[in-house]
């Protein structure tokens, strides 16, 4: 990110980034089309690696171990409810999350 992206973010809460350190995050994407109309819908899990203003929420994937970045807003990743989370892509079950989160993608027109 550049420093003109970076002063559009909250600054970064790092008592909060510290402690999902090793927490699980389930996350939900929905990407919509330059026309407004949903495109594709992603979810899956990951472990928090580490949490930078620079490089956001990074996650080892569940699934593959590949990272994956997440904006580094910690104000969106609510605990999750104790249980078992079956994702809609590929019904895996996640059991017992620590995170939730979702986020909504919207291309440009």
């Amino acid at each position: 990110m550049n420093d003109e992206s970076n002063s559009l973010l909250p600054t970064l809460d790092d008592a909060k980034a510290e402690q999902m350190i090793g927490k699980v995050v389930l996350v939900g994407i929905t990407r919509y089309g330059g026309d407004g109309q949903m495109r594709d819908q992603q979810q899956y899990s990951g472990t928090v690696l580490r949490i930078s203003a620079e490089e956001g929420v990074v996650l080892a994937d569940e699934a593959d171990g590949h990272e994956r970045y997440l904006p580094p807003m910690l104000d969106q990743y609510r605990p999750a409810e104790p249980g078992e989370y079956r994702l809609r892509s590929g019904g895996e079950i996640v059991v017992d999350p620590d995170y939730l989160t979702t986020w909504d993608l919207h291309a440009q027109q």
